[in-house]
């Protein structure tokens, strides 16, 4: 899976936990997930578990703390996929 599948993919698993005053179309590679996005805390616990699920990963505790923005997100997933 490539760079750009795998933010394709992310893009649609944030977008569930936007709240209703955000738009996807904000969803940037440098959006941060609480602070551009509004993304609640246990939200991110739900993005995290469905990054899981989608790409058959497992998130330590050190990979949630790395993902604060989308790309990084991605560096991450990109990270446990070719490992």
């Amino acid at each position: 899976m490539n760079k750009e599948e795998v933010q394709k993919k992310l893009h649609e698993i944030v977008k569930i936990y936007l709240p209703q005053d955000v738009d996807a179309k904000a969803i940037q590679p440098t959006s941060h997930l609480m602070q551009d996005l509004g993304i609640n805390s246990a939200h991110l616990v739900d993005i995290a578990l469905d990054i899981e699920d989608v790409f058959d990963i497992m998130l330590d505790e050190k990979d949630m703390e790395a993902m604060q923005t989308v790309s990084k997100s991605v560096d991450v997933v990109m990270n446990k996929l070719s490992s």
